[in-house]
């Protein structure tokens, strides 16, 4: 059973939300590439992280919904090493960031519109492009 993961000292995965399995991995892996898996499997039971409020578990949810399986748990694989023990820190590095991401509020965007001196130079500048074109069709008139 692989240890809690500790995201903050009021946010914990409890070691009972994790269930690790370990595959054989895609790439090199020269002569035991058919014989060890050390590509790393962390599924985690996101209804059992503790320290989640509501708005923070929304946020979790949605920044990782394509990481989820059908029973909603979350999924981190890592095959970066060919070292089971890295692959496995490595995922639950992953966990801790989605996690502590989450943990974050989302700014409110502050609507802006554009100042008088700004709509004025578009303004101007749309003149003075109206004012080209209208010259080059006075120019081909004249020449027929």
């Amino acid at each position: 059973m692989p240890d809690p993961i500790v995201v903050r000292a009021d946010v914990i995965v409890p070691a009972d939300a994790l269930e690790m399995r370990a595959v054989r991995a895609s790439g090199p892996g020269g002569q035991n590439v058919n014989k060890v898996a050390y590509k790393v499997e962390l599924r985690v039971d996101l209804n059992r992280v503790q320290g989640l409020d509501d708005k923070s578990r929304e946020r979790l949810v949605r920044a990782v919904r394509h990481r989820l399986d059908s029973s909603g748990r979350l999924i981190a694989t890592s095959q970066r090493s060919r070292d089971q023990s890295r692959n496995l820190e490595d995922a639950r590095r992953k966990i801790s960031d989605w996690i502590a991401r989450a943990l974050i509020p989302e700014k409110k965007r502050v609507p802006t519109h554009p100042g008088r001196k700004a709509r004025e130079q578009r303004l101007n500048l749309k003149r003075r492009t109206s004012r080209r074109k209208q010259d080059r069709r006075l120019d081909s008139s004249d020449q027929d």
